[in-house]
């Protein structure tokens, strides 16, 4: 009875173990090249995702801004006009 409830532990540790992949991560351990390899090619689609991502929302707040500049709001007009101004001066568009 208590080797059937031992063996029933194992099991159970044994299926968590293989759950967590963990020869996997022993394998890529043991492989230097490999393991350096994913973690550039992971950290080149982070930052290419996050310059994207950046690219988006800049885009989506200078359309907002330039809409408010349509608007002719007195004292917001000429206050955002003038940063899309010093906006478009860095990056020599103007």
């Amino acid at each position: 009875m208590k080797n059937e409830m031992m063996i029933g532990i194992v099991d159970k540790l044994v299926r968590h173990l293989e759950s967590l992949r963990i020869a996997e991560y022993m394998e890529l351990l043991q492989h230097p090249t490999r393991l350096i390899l994913t973690n550039l090619v992971g950290g080149m689609a982070r930052g290419l995702g996050i310059a994207i991502g950046a690219t988006v929302v800049f885009a989506v707040v200078l359309s907002f801004l330039h809409q408010l500049i349509l608007l002719n709001i007195p004292g917001i007009g000429g206050f955002i006009a003038e940063i899309m101004h010093i906006v478009e001066l860095k990056n020599g568009k103007f």
